[in-house]
């Protein structure tokens, strides 16, 4: 080997996404108005989206279940700040890692929350928690608009981990395999860290985050959900331990050769502003299908007693969301016949026609039993940048109405206004009892220059304020 070849070899390369992680977060100091306005003002939009979420979510049954696990196993130990677990009605608090893990699948626990389409999943739902606890635990004065700006660069390493993982890995692993590197790398960052901190903590949650595979969650809904909070919780134990001095291989994430194009624009391009909003509380894959029942209900008059047969032809994964009797929310929420039917019978879909007695609509299902699902390779092609549907209703009269292709609202080229996130985010926190704070927090999160702390969004997150 020519021996400049051999030195330079002997040199261990710079990670380019942890180096340049850090470049930005020292030169911005991610302080309010540091950021460009458009992407602040997106974290902030993505932000409330998030605690309306969080208030609807902690209503479920996984999320007290979860709550009272993270209280009982993931304690704050002797001499440790306590953190608080959001909205959990029972006022549980846990270890900044314990409210990590119970925050993240709160917020999971109803499918309404934010997400990117290459990644095929959602980075908000794990950090906030996770970020929030850690602010709450170490850094309670932050203010909000700092606050902010780590989360919005919490996305932005979440995001290309996870597109990262999508392009290297064989299997469809759930958001939390790459959340758990969001956690630790943003966490470490906001914290301070040196970058052989950041190194291993970045290492450590990518080795031990959740590869669950989601298609086997897609199959048989349950409450494993999307492994959000498993993987926020362990992110935040990777960040504990780095700073401990415990170490981890390098992330191939963020380190490999050739995921370095997706670091190469990390801080030119913001990935954040490809984030999409849901309308409706239910899988991103199956909302194509409810936008186009609803709009052929709306143009046409269509009442459900006038419905012989629904088809609906979309992407092969939508179709796998086959479910026509859910037992409980979690497959009524990754579901397409029934959400489907629930918008064309009731004209709206909210979290009250995908849980309780919504699920018990004899009406409904009767319509869900109606529906044929197929697949369309045009649609297969187009998956996961954009995901399509085609719906059409044959009525008693012998008509069929067909609404031609149809993509849900939301995505970055059709995007929810601030006006109907906002509409979004006060339903969710009137129907989870919490409707007198949602004016504040709004304030809190959109005002910008209002002196308001992490401390305040805590306490109005917190059923004992």
């Amino acid at each position: 080997m020519d021996a400049a070849v051999a030195n330079a070899a002997a040199v261990p390369r710079e990670p380019v996404a942890a180096t340049k992680a850090c470049e930005l977060f020292h030169r911005t100091h991610v302080l309010d108005g540091a950021l460009p306005p458009p992407v602040l003002h997106q974290a902030r939009r993505c932000l409330l989206d998030l605690v309306g979420v969080a208030a609807a979510g902690s209503r479920t049954d996984l999320a007290g279940l979860i709550a009272a696990h993270a209280a009982t196993q993931f304690g704050p130990g002797t001499g440790a700040t306590p953190a608080t677990i959001i909205f959990d009605p029972a006022a549980h608090k846990a270890s900044a890692t314990g409210a990590a893990l119970a925050g993240g699948m709160g917020i999971d626990a109803i499918d309404a929350h934010d997400g990117h389409p290459l990644t095929k999943g959602h980075a908000g739902c794990g950090l906030f928690p996770a970020l929030l606890a850690l602010a709450e635990t170490e850094s309670p004065d932050m203010p909000i608009g700092e606050f902010l700006g780590h989360l919005a660069i919490g996305y932005e390493i979440a995001i290309r981990c996870g597109i990262g993982l999508h392009a290297t890995a064989p299997d469809y692993h759930t958001s939390g395999a790459w959340i758990a590197v969001g956690v630790a790398v943003t966490g470490a960052l906001m914290t301070g860290a040196d970058l052989e901190t950041v190194r291993h903590a970045a290492g450590i949650a990518e080795y031990h985050g959740p590869r669950s595979q989601m298609m086997r969650c897609i199959d048989h809904p349950t409450m494993l959900k999307d492994g959000s909070g498993w993987g926020a919780m362990a992110g935040m134990s990777a960040l504990m331990l780095a700073r401990a001095g415990f170490t981890g291989a390098p992330a191939l994430t963020v380190e490999q050769e050739d995921v370095g194009h997706l670091w190469a624009d990390f801080g030119d391009r913001w990935r954040i502003m490809e984030q999409y909003f849901k309308p409706w509380p239910v899988c991103r894959w199956a909302q194509s299908a409810v936008e186009a029942a609803l709009g052929l209900r709306a143009a046409h008059a269509v009442t459900p007693d006038m419905i012989e047969r629904i088809r609906v032809c979309t992407f092969h994964e939508a179709t796998r969301l086959a479910t026509v009797r859910p037992a409980d929310t979690e497959q009524a929420q990754y579901a397409l016949p029934f959400p489907v039917a629930a918008a064309l019978f009731h004209g709206r879909l909210g979290v009250g026609q995908i849980s309780g007695t919504g699920l018990r609509e004899t009406a409904v299902v009767d319509l869900a039993e109606r529906i044929e699902l197929s697949e369309s390779a045009a649609f297969n092609d187009l998956f996961p940048g954009e995901r399509w549907a085609e719906v059409e209703l044959e009525l008693t009269d012998g008509r069929v109405l067909s609404s031609g292709p149809v993509t849900a609202r939301g995505d970055a080229g059709t995007p929810l206004s601030d006006a109907e996130i906002s509409s979004k985010f006060h339903a969710l926190m009137a129907d989870a009892g919490h409707g007198d704070r949602a004016v504040r927090i709004e304030d809190m999160i959109m005002a910008g220059a209002a002196p308001f702390t992490v401390s305040d969004l805590v306490a109005c997150c917190s059923v004992s304020s």
